[in-house]
């Protein structure tokens, strides 16, 4: 079993940044995809990013593709998301999510996959 802790939420106007981090802890032995979501209310939740714990090849919703950037660092155990040019649209609770794999490809963006979640972080951007 493994836990996350995400931090790193906030309140910004449009064209900021924020950095999202996500603390994973429980790890044993196996590897993981591991995966930021995001949820705004009375939508979906829907996929943002996802990294494959054991090459770091991503894949990234086109919503988000060139404003984020989902990277880890492993001695840390600590998982990341870089958002920069921040919309309004962009204004939801994210999450991170975990799934063990023992895949070298891609991780799916898919919700479904992923069965270890954190609490969630907000993040509000206005215009």
């Amino acid at each position: 079993q493994i836990q996350l802790v995400e931090s790193g939420g906030g309140s910004v106007q449009a064209g900021g940044s924020l950095r999202l981090s996500c603390v994973v802890s429980g790890y044993g032995y196996r590897r993981y995809c591991m995966g930021w979501f995001r949820q705004a209310p009375g939508k979906e939740r829907e996929g943002v990013a996802t990294i494959n714990s054991n090459n770091g090849r991503t894949v990234y919703a086109g919503s988000v593709e060139g404003r984020f950037t989902i990277s880890q660092d492993n001695p840390k155990n600590t998982l990341y998301l870089q958002m920069n040019n921040l919309e309004p649209e962009d204004t939801s609770m994210y999450y991170c999510a975990a799934a063990a794999t023992i895949s070298w490809g891609t991780c799916k963006i898919t919700d479904s996959v992923y069965n270890y979640w954190g609490q969630g972080t907000q993040v509000t951007v206005s215009s």
